[in-house]
């Protein structure tokens, strides 16, 4: 069983690797490559350092010639799908950056079977009016893995990649390429935009705002990129945000009573249920997005909150019982700490009840 991203590259992946690559180019040199991979760094490097370390042993085994190399994995590509192959862009990032053109036409290519969105960011980086121009041409193709890339390559903040400071401090120039996508029929388009916007949204919150208002009820696919583009301000309970969906500051009418955890003692691998009840004391129906906070202990004796979506619907007058839970279990995005939690109920961004429990060991 796998237990992290980097035991993809077994050392059958390799085998599997090098003979399809012997198969395109007869004279590729599969020893040679397998001795280069497993090399005594090899075996403490993470996932992006095997990336990169496959890119040095395919640069040593392939032609010399940069195009000559390119026309080997234009053959090899189309058989390597997925994120394990992300050392065939890396290659072009690797050893096409004195040659635009013909590398920008390989990550184009190579995109639609793993994706070019790490290797684009060091061209950005040198040449952005250049790669801003090239990423409008791909925001227009017909394949939505390179209109993908035209948003996603350029995300200032993208999980994994280079950060792109630039665009951090002015993401202007690549709005343009975002309105281009706003109604994109391909759902991966779509969470591509909303996740640069929710990106752009963490440094330039205003502008963000401008421009969801601007997009908000002009299309039913624009609508769901809006939603999920400002997912970090809704859950701050930014103003603004919540009034472009209707979410109106509450009415003294609106109460939130009887907020208790089921067990205020839990341990380590456990779930933590709770309950409240939402009360409308108004003759209306309300539009509430509801949102629970967990104020989680830290090694150094603090809480660090992090908070999570309840629920999002209209609520008409009267009482309603709201029950949840959230997992103590043990992943690898989070350490649990024991002692004194905390867990709030948000209304509209307004903070309702309050509450404590105790993680052990």
């Amino acid at each position: 069983m796998r237990e992290s991203l980097k035991d993809l590259f077994s050392t059958s992946f390799v085998e599997s690797f090098a003979i399809k690559v012997k198969k395109k180019y007869p004279a590729f040199n599969t020893e040679q490559f397998k001795s280069l991979i497993h090399d005594e760094a090899w075996e403490a490097e993470e996932f992006k350092q095997r990336i990169r370390h496959i890119t040095h042993a395919l640069t040593g085994t392939l032609p010399l010639s940069y195009v000559e190399a390119l026309e080997v994995l234009y053959e090899v590509a189309p058989e390597c799908r997925g994120i394990e192959h992300l050392f065939i862009p890396d290659f072009v990032e690797v050893n096409g950056m004195e040659d635009f053109e013909r590398s920008m036409q390989a990550l184009q290519f190579f995109t639609q079977f793993s994706t070019s969105e790490f290797a684009v960011r060091p061209f950005i980086i040198r040449e952005q009016d250049k790669m801003i121009a090239q990423m409008t041409e791909w925001a227009q193709s017909d394949n939505e893995h390179v209109r993908r890339l035209a948003s996603e390559g350029c995300r200032p903040r993208l999980p994994w990649g280079q950060q792109l400071p630039e665009l951090i401090r002015d993401p202007g120039p690549v709005l343009p390429i975002l309105t281009l996508l706003k109604e994109d029929k391909s759902l991966y388009v779509r969470k591509s935009v909303a996740n640069h916007l929710n990106d752009i949204s963490k440094d330039h919150p205003e502008l963000v705002l401008d421009l969801a208002g601007k997009w908000y009820g002009g299309h039913p696919l624009t609508d769901w990129i809006v939603r999920h583009a400002l997912r970090t301000l809704l859950r701050r309970g930014d103003v603004r945000a919540l009034a472009i969906f209707g979410y109106e500051e509450l009415e003294e009418t609106m109460e939130v009573a009887s907020l208790q955890v089921k067990r205020p003692v839990i341990a380590v691998g456990e779930d933590l249920e709770f309950s409240f009840m939402l009360i409308n004391g108004s003759d209306q129906v309300s539009s509430l997005r509801i949102d629970y906070e967990i104020g989680y202990m830290k090694a150094n004796g603090k809480q660090a909150p992090k908070r999570y979506k309840c629920s999002d619907k209209m609520y008409a007058p009267g009482g309603h019982k709201v029950t949840k839970k959230q997992s103590f279990k043990v992943i690898s995005t989070r350490r649990f700490y024991p002692g004194e939690h905390s867990l709030d109920i948000l209304v509209n961004g307004k903070r309702m009840a309050s509450v404590s429990f105790v993680l052990e060991e």
